[in-house]
């Protein structure tokens, strides 16, 4: 089936000829940008549409295309192109003919340009899904027309609402082989609906599509007249998109500048919020304040900084300030505890061990914090809440953390980019999870405040490795006053 284009768009190669360099820049750097991410199931051919949506916008070069026709394995059986290919770059994916790490594409319109996230559907990856994730704007899910909603569909649709997505896309791939069947694309919407009611998503479009011959992904397609919505890529083109960062302001400082005896700046990223020249700040966990004296760029100086933008802030007065403490407006709140509720995807073999210390790496500071109490684990399959005695991995579990310091905390939902963090194994170095802050806790204060990171991990591994000693958790025994 020949595919004809939405918009009258010459390929990338003559776009460039034409405007050179700097001039295609130009003419693309005002459209908005939408993080697009793709999910689902093994073999849902999440690929094979980034693929696709790159090859019928024009937007690949002619070696590109050149290269993929010349590879042995860039066909199929029936002569088409395996677009899965030009997402697919690892040599264990080609060989394998599956996704493994996340891989991201990136392709514009005359409407817009797109970061697309293609993401591995197999369990054992569920972490490279988390990743992909977590930056994006919209997603795509991808359900194979064959086999409807599997436990993978429910798994990272899950990852998606408790990643603060929106706006989900269903796309019903591989209609052709099920020959355009109305009634079985019905049957999945149906399910899909009451999934997506479950996990109160606000916003879902469901598609069906067929990635494969390019149908209804950029003008509707004869095969399927029952289906009177947008294709795929007018759609992407035409959603709102969200914006970025979080309800308040927060700098986590990220290096200290200090070139010389007359210079003393604070590095970092503006996370969310706007901070100008003059505006007082106070710093956490230390609560000290100050006023902006300068905002600095490689560029040079400027009045104001706002989310997204790297810069070093001066301040007028000498605070001690160091990597890992935040700047925040003075007239915004933030809450300091050691304690919070927080949603775990648990990434490792090895199980999550109670009382155990961890490394965590909260925006730009590192610390450590143990898991007190597992509330309960998820049941992807039906979404409801169950007892937890041991999370293992790819489980979804909420549980209570506890820090060995007070640091100033978000919630995901209130700040994404400073509510959400990862979890490091201390002995193999391992990311072991990713977590975002459901709720603040109110501080817990031990009867005992010199029991060092030491003792607390040497209790820990006591209490796992020799459980006839009978040990107690040391913090317990502080806390009764002993």
């Amino acid at each position: 089936m020949s595919v004809i284009p939405l918009h009258p768009v010459t390929s990338l190669n003559e776009q460039l000829n034409q405007l050179g360099i700097r001039g295609y820049l130009q003419q693309h750097q005002d459209k908005g940008l939408l993080r697009v991410l793709t999910c689902g199931s093994v073999d849902d051919g999440k690929s094979t549409l980034i693929g696709r949506l790159l090859h019928d916008s024009q937007q690949l070069y002619d070696d590109q295309l050149d290269a993929l026709k010349r590879d042995h394995k860039g066909r199929n059986s029936d002569g088409e192109l395996e677009l899965a290919m030009l997402v697919d770059g690892l040599q264990a994916e080609r060989e394998q003919g599956i996704t493994i790490d996340v891989a991201y594409r990136y392709f514009s319109t005359t409407e817009r340009k797109f970061i697309l996230a293609d993401t591995p559907g197999h369990e054992q990856y569920t972490r490279n899904m988390a990743t992909g994730a977590s930056t994006s704007d919209v997603a795509i899910l991808l359900i194979d027309a064959r086999y409807g909603v599997q436990t993978q569909t429910r798994r990272h649709s899950f990852i998606c609402s408790l990643l603060g997505i929106k706006h989900l896309i269903v796309a019903v791939n591989k209609m052709d082989i099920v020959d355009y069947s109305e009634q079985r694309f019905n049957d999945i919407k149906q399910d899909v609906q009451q999934l997506m009611a479950q996990l109160k998503v606000p916003t879902v479009d469901i598609v069906p599509i067929s990635a494969l011959k390019g149908e209804n992904i950029l003008t509707l397609a004869k095969t399927m007249p029952w289906y009177q919505g947008t294709a795929l890529l007018p759609l992407l083109e035409t959603l709102p998109i969200p914006q970025r960062g979080g309800a308040g302001s927060r700098f986590p400082v990220q290096y200290v500048n200090r070139p010389d005896l007359n210079f003393r700046g604070f590095a970092g990223t503006v996370q969310s919020g706007r901070f100008a020249v003059g505006q007082t700040v106070t710093a956490y966990p230390s609560g000290k304040k100050s006023t902006i004296k300068q905002i600095v760029t490689f560029a040079g100086e400027q009045s104001a900084a706002s989310a997204g933008q790297a810069v070093t802030l001066t301040l007028q007065h000498e605070i001690d300030i160091s990597r890992g403490d935040w700047l925040v407006p003075s007239d915004e709140s933030v809450s300091l505890s050691n304690r919070a509720l927080a949603y775990l995807v648990w990434f490792n073999e090895q199980p999550l061990q109670t009382g155990r210390l961890y490394d965590i790496k909260l925006a730009t500071r590192k610390s450590t914090v143990s898991i007190n109490q597992l509330n309960h684990k998820v049941n992807v399959n039906t979404l409801s809440e169950e007892t937890a005695e041991q999370v293992s991995m790819n489980d979804i579990a909420l549980v209570e953390l506890e820090l060995t310091e007070t640091l100033p905390l978000d919630t995901f939902t209130n700040q994404p980019g400073t509510g959400n963090f990862i979890l490091v194994d201390r002995l193999s170095n391992a990311t072991v999870a990713a977590g975002l802050i459901q709720t603040v806790l109110a501080e817990e204060q031990a009867g005992r405040t010199d029991i060092s990171a030491f003792e607390l991990e040497l209790n820990a591994l006591i209490r796992k490795h020799f459980p006839h000693w009978g040990s107690r958790d040391v913090r317990e025994l502080f806390k009764a006053g002993h």
